[in-house]
């Protein structure tokens, strides 16, 4: 069997993230196509069905595996960088990062040119985590990891001071650890979504996982990867079940067993949970160790995605709320009315209106496929063009 490596590049990687970059368009899809999306939330079991708890739910696995995977591409750099070259490169992208997610993703996500809520997602997660790390780096490899686990596994200790002292936190605190909400100046708002504590922690580890898969003896790396994908969901099913610790929502007796079931899996995002990253983190880690190098039709068109995951996520924004503000005026609907919702998601949206599920499943799949030939361009261009430094920020 081949090795797993490939022209310093992993098949398995790649295409593990562009499969959570297509499933990620689906959730952003049904953001702005779903009848409901504005109306209720997907996770809420008293109102949900199946299918749209776990069209919902699968999407959880893309900004951990994002995020994780980000630390493993930079650990990987480091094949061909010096430690201080890329300590300021993490730095310097991780600065442009949080630009593209203020400037860039603000404004394709809500066609705000107002720029009334600047929200802080899984970019500015990636690029304050990518920074910190740079700064990390210089510790000892098993200080450094050490230091992922203890956020990873501590960071929900958080939990009982949030529990006993239920109160608006400071924004310094949000950043570090709650959803929060805080006016600016005027009518602009920041809205806190990806605390990053619990992701630098995550990315932290994944740059430490960069170390195992960098290591040529495909049948020990797989063995170990396999051990650690099965013990971190063992942890999960483990924990989960004792109910104490772990994440800020225990799990509780449904109607019946199949949605007992659904509240056991129903784990936090906002910010991740201990639980919210192992039952992501490990299946991940199954998927790397076992796909290998093994490569057909499908794995070759799904890793292009994977190859350029920002420009993809850049282009998908724009994509899914164009085709959505066509659909409004073709409702019907004046600019005046489309400016004049209210500013907490998006312009050019009506809650309430939208689609069936069925059908935005049609447009997440037009959606993904659309975008595949400017992803296979740009990944063919960045091939190609090595020479151009700035390839490496996009």
């Amino acid at each position: 069997m081949q090795p797993l490596l490939t022209k310093n590049r992993i098949e398995s990687i790649d295409l593990l993230r562009g499969l959570v970059m297509i499933i990620m368009a689906l959730d952003h899809t049904r953001d702005f196509f779903h009848s409901q999306a504005l109306v209720d939330d997907p996770l809420n079991l008293n109102t949900t069905s199946p299918v749209l708890f776990f069209t919902r739910w699968i999407t959880h696995y893309c900004a951990p595996i994002f995020v994780f995977l980000s630390g493993t591409s930079a650990y990987l750099q480091s094949v061909r960088k010096t430690k201080k070259e890329l300590s300021l490169f993490l730095i310097k992208r991780g600065l442009w990062l949080i630009a593209v997610e203020l400037f860039i993703i603000g404004f394709l996500f809500s066609f705000d040119i107002f720029y009334t809520i600047f929200g802080l997602q899984v970019i500015w997660a990636i690029g304050i985590s990518m920074m910190l790390l740079g700064l990390l780096i210089w510790l000892p490899f098993r200080l450094l990891l050490t230091f992922g686990l203890i956020l990873v596994l501590g960071h929900n200790l958080l939990d009982f001071y949030e529990k006993a002292n239920p109160q608006n936190y400071s924004v310094w605190y949000n950043l570090l650890h709650h959803f929060g909400i805080h006016t600016l100046w005027g009518k602009h708002q920041l809205l806190i979504l990806y605390p990053f504590l619990p992701w630098t922690g995550l990315m932290i580890l994944g740059y430490c996982l960069g170390k195992l898969v960098r290591i040529p003896n495909e049948q020990y790396r797989k063995r170990v990867l396999t051990i650690m994908g099965f013990s971190i969901i063992l942890f999960f099913i483990v924990m989960r079940w004792i109910n104490v610790y772990g994440d800020p929502v225990p799990w509780s007796v449904q109607k019946n067993p199949f949605y007992t079931f659904l509240s056991f899996i129903n784990v936090n995002k906002y910010p991740p949970s201990v639980f919210y990253m192992c039952v992501t983190i490990g299946p991940a880690l199954l998927f790397i160790a076992w796909w290998g190098n093994f490569q057909n039709t499908f794995s070759r068109v799904v890793s292009v995605y994977g190859r350029v995951p920002l420009f993809y996520y850049i282009l998908h924004f724009f994509w899914i709320h164009f085709l959505s503000t066509v659909v409004f005026f073709l409702r019907g609907h004046s600019f005046a009315e489309g400016i004049a919702q209210p500013q907490g998601f998006a312009n050019f949206m009506i809650s309430g209106e939208g689609f069936s599920l069925g059908i935005v499943y049609l447009i997440w799949i037009f959606i993904v496929a659309t975008l595949y030939p400017l992803c296979k361009w740009y990944d063919t261009y960045k091939t190609n063009h090595k020479e151009k430094w700035w390839l490496s920020y996009l």
